[in-house]
C-alpha cells in the first residue's frame, strides 16, 4: 500500500486491500474532490474520512456497511452493477466475507488512516445493526423473537411501499419478465395452494404468515381453513386487519404463537414459505419433526427456502446481511434440506427451483423502493432504507449469479391417500 499518490488513489488501495481485489474496477471519488480508478466505471464516493476509519476497526463487509448506512460511503451509479464489477473482480457482498487482512497489511490500512487524518476510536455504530454478541443461545424462543422482530417491525407503511399491494415478501413466480410484481405475487400464491392440493374445508398451516397473504388467497380462492402463525406483532396486526376487511374472520386466524406452540393439528396442509432461513441447521431436525406430527398422514407439507449454492454457509456469520438484514439466519444447501426433510420422516414429492424468479422478484422490489424512497425514508429512517437498498441489490446479484437459489420441496407424511400418478396437475 503506497504513501504516494492522491486521497483518493490512497484510499482505493486500501480498499483493494479490504475487499481483496487487487485492481479495484471503480471509480474512487474521496472527499476533497480527487479521483482515482478507470474511466466510465461506477463510481463509489467517500464523503467523510470516518468511512476509513471504520475500515480500520472493521475491515470488511461490516465496515464498509456500516459506511453505506450512515452516508459516509456512498455509490452514484446503479447500485447492482457497481457490486456486480466488485463480484466479477472476485469479492462477493452477500454470502462470503473477504480475506482477513494480514498482519502488514493492516499496519499499512492504519498508516494511510493516519496520513489521512483518519485515525481515531471506532465510531459509533449505526443503530440499524445488531450487536455482534447477543444474549442467549442461537434459535431459542427469545432470541428468534428478538430477531424476527428486527427485521420485520420495521413498520408496515415501509413493507407497502417496498413490497405493493400484495404484502408478498419471498420469490415471486414470473410467466416473463414482463409479468408484473403484483400478477407474479399471486402466480406464488397459487402455486403453493395447488402444490397443497388445497380444497374447501382444508385445514392449513401457515407458518411464518406475514402480512396474511397467502391465508387470505388460500381461504378465498380455495375455501380453507386457516391458521397462520407469526412471532412479529406488527405483522399480525396488519393480517388481522387485512383478514377481518375481506369478511374472512370465520374461515382465518391469525395469531401472534411460535410453531413449536401449535397446539390444535392434524392439519391437512402446512405451508413455510421463506421461514426456514430462521431455523438454523442444528434446528432443522426438530423444525421437521414438530411440522411432520402437526400433519395428517397423508398430509402435504410445502418447505420454500433460499438456499446457499455456492460457498461455505457458515462464511454468512460476520456479514453485512447477518448484521444488519438477518440476524442468526442461516441457509441450507438444498440437498441438506431434502436430507433434513427425508430424515424427519417426511416422503418428498416434487422439487422446484425459483432461482431467476427471486432475481426478478427482488429487482422489482428495489425499482419500487427507489421510486418511493422519500416516503421509504419517512415511513422508517434513511439508515433502514440504505440497508434494504443495499440488500436487495446484493441479493438480486448473488441470484442472477446463482451464488444464491430458492427452493420449493414438496413433502407429504407417509400414510392416508397415495398422491396422484400424475402429480404435477398445477403445471
Amino acid at each position: 500500500m503506497g504513501t504516494d499518490g492522491s486521497t483518493a488513489e490512497q484510499l482505493a488501495t486500501a480498499l483493494g486491500t479490504v475487499l481483496g481485489i487487487d485492481d479495484l474496477p471503480v471509480r474512487l471519488r474521496a472527499w476533497d474532490g480527487s479521483v482515482a480508478g478507470p474511466p466510465g466505471a461506477p463510481v463509489v464516493t467517500v464523503r467523510d474520512r470516518r468511512a476509513l476509519r471504520r475500515l480500520v476497526w472493521a475491515p470488511g463487509q461490516v465496515g464498509l456497511g456500516r459506511a453505506y448506512v450512515v452516508g459516509e460511503l456512498d455509490v452514484e451509479d446503479d447500485v447492482v452493477a457497481t457490486l456486480a464489477a466488485l463480484t466479477t473482480a472476485g469479492w462477493s457482498a452477500t454470502t462470503e466475507r473477504p480475506p482477513v487482512p494480514t498482519v502488514r497489511q493492516r499496519a499499512c490500512l492504519v498508516g494511510t488512516a493516519a496520513r489521512l487524518g483518519a485515525l481515531g476510536p471506532p465510531p459509533p455504530r449505526p443503530p440499524q445493526e445488531v450487536p455482534a454478541r447477543r444474549s442467549g443461545r442461537r434459535h431459542t424462543r427469545t432470541r428468534d423473537a428478538a430477531a424476527v422482530s428486527h427485521h420485520y417491525d420495521v413498520g408496515n407503511d415501509f413493507y407497502r411501499l417496498v413490497l405493493g399491494p400484495t404484502l408478498v415478501y419471498s420469490c415471486a413466480v414470473w410467466a416473463s419478465p414482463a409479468t408484473g410484481l403484483d400478477a407474479a405475487q399471486e402466480a406464488k400464491l397459487d402455486l403453493v395452494c395447488r402444490k397443497l392440493a388445497l380444497r374447501p374445508g382444508a385445514r392449513l398451516l401457515d407458518v411464518g404468515c406475514g402480512w396474511g397473504s397467502l391465508a387470505l388467497h388460500a381461504a378465498q380462492r380455495y375455501g380453507a381453513d386457516v391458521v397462520g402463525v407469526t412471532i412479529s406483532a406488527a405483522q399480525a396486526a396488519l393480517a388481522r386487519e387485512r383478514v377481518a376487511a375481506a369478511g374472512l374472520a370465520d374461515r382465518v386466524e391469525i395469531r401472534v404463537q411460535d410453531y413449536r406452540d401449535v397446539p390444535d393439528g392434524p392439519f391437512d396442509a402446512i405451508s413455510s414459505i421463506g421461514m426456514a432461513e430462521h431455523v438454523g441447521a442444528a434446528g432443522m431436525p426438530a423444525y421437521v419433526a414438530t411440522l411432520r406430527d402437526l400433519l395428517r398422514p397423508g398430509g402435504r407439507l410445502l418447505n420454500h427456502a433460499i438456499a446457499q449454492n455456492a460457498g461455505d454457509p457458515r462464511s454468512r456469520r460476520g456479514t453485512f446481511i447477518n448484521r444488519f438484514v438477518f440476524p442468526d439466519g442461516e441457509l441450507l444447501r438444498l440437498g441438506d434440506t431434502v436430507t433434513a426433510l427425508e430424515a424427519g420422516g417426511l416422503e418428498v414429492l416434487d422439487v422446484e427451483a425459483l432461482r431467476r424468479h427471486y432475481a426478478l422478484t427482488l429487482r422489482a422490489w428495489l425499482e419500487r423502493l427507489e421510486k418511493h424512497w422519500d416516503a421509504a425514508v419517512a415511513a422508517s429512517d434513511e439508515g433502514r432504507a440504505r440497508v434494504w437498498r443495499l440488500y436487495m441489490a446484493a441479493s438480486a446479484l448473488a441470484f442472477e449469479t446463482g451464488r444464491l437459489g430458492v427452493d420449493q420441496v414438496l413433502t407429504r407424511r407417509p400414510g392416508g391417500e397415495e398422491p396422484p400418478l400424475r402429480l404435477r396437475a398445477w403445471l
